[in-house]
């Protein structure tokens, strides 16, 4: 993997003069943050040595390189999920790069089924924690003591720095933001309901398909982690808001704006102080 991740960055710094202060995983609730990118390059994951291609409708499949108000930046517009068939070490190879890339944190999205009873659809909510119920693990396998130790600590996967930084944000702007925990399943069915009573029983605010395995990786190479997810499903009591992957777009878009904004005022606030980020 060491010698694909240097192949892959040789690559990369072949193509852009850019050095990323910040990896972003433009998923769902952020993609069209990418018109908020002065983009100096953008290149197709098909002709990045090593990368998968993203096969997911409403994921365009390019690696970015550029500035959001003149902080550099690389950005990820499409990720790729364990139920696309790739394995966990694929899903999250970019971020391994990015890491080699310079990256001091990562913020990511990602649309999710609401499981608590206060949540509804369109909601914003803030990732505190997570419950990964993949039956794989992305440090499964011989460890690189190159890349993070043998048995990462994951008290604090993602940031409370950056979290209390996204919660400012938010009341300055008058965001309304949810905050909770977020389970992964591999999908790619939406849940039943039974497996959404399951979700509340355990503790998780919301499930979804991705992020997870991103953070875990992250967290290995010591990369403070900052996620935000779209309620766009809900599961709450036993009763599911049928919702098809259009409309799952449909809601995202519509709360883009809010997510956009919060990551540009955050990008803005750490960049400029170099802040308490460990």
């Amino acid at each position: 993997m060491l010698k694909q991740i240097q192949e892959t960055k040789t690559f990369l710094e072949s193509k852009t003069k850019i050095h990323p202060f910040a990896g972003i995983v433009l998923g769902t609730g952020l993609g069209n943050l990418s018109s908020e990118i002065k983009i100096e390059t953008a290149i197709p994951y098909e002709d990045i040595p090593h990368f998968p291609v993203s096969t997911v409708e409403g994921h365009h499949g390019q690696l970015i390189f550029g500035t959001i108000n003149d902080v550099p930046i690389v950005a990820m517009q499409g990720r790729f999920h364990y139920y696309e068939g790739y394995s966990l070490k694929e899903c999250t190879f970019p971020i391994r790069v990015m890491k080699a890339l310079g990256i001091a944190n990562l913020f990511l999205s990602n649309a999710s089924g609401g499981v608590n009873s206060n949540f509804n659809i369109g909601d914003i909510m803030l990732i505190t924690d997570h419950i990964n119920l993949l039956p794989d693990n992305p440090l499964r396998g011989k460890n690189i003591n190159e890349l993070g130790p043998r048995f990462p600590d994951m008290s604090e996967p993602y940031s409370k720095e950056l979290n209390d930084l996204v919660i400012n944000i938010a009341n300055q702007n008058n965001i309304q933001l949810q905050q909770g925990v977020y389970a992964i399943l591999s999908g790619p069915t939406f849940e039943t309901p039974a497996e959404y009573r399951y979700m509340k029983i355990i503790g998780a605010d919301t499930v979804g398909m991705s992020t997870v395995p991103e953070v875990i990786v992250a967290r290995h190479m010591n990369i403070p982690c900052m996620a935000m997810s779209i309620i766009t499903d809900l599961g709450v009591d036993g009763k599911i808001v049928e919702i098809s992957h259009e409309e799952v777009q449909k809601v995202a878009k519509a709360a883009e704006p809010k997510m956009t904004l919060i990551i540009k005022e955050l990008l803005a606030q750490i960049y400029t102080t170099e802040s308490i980020l460990k």
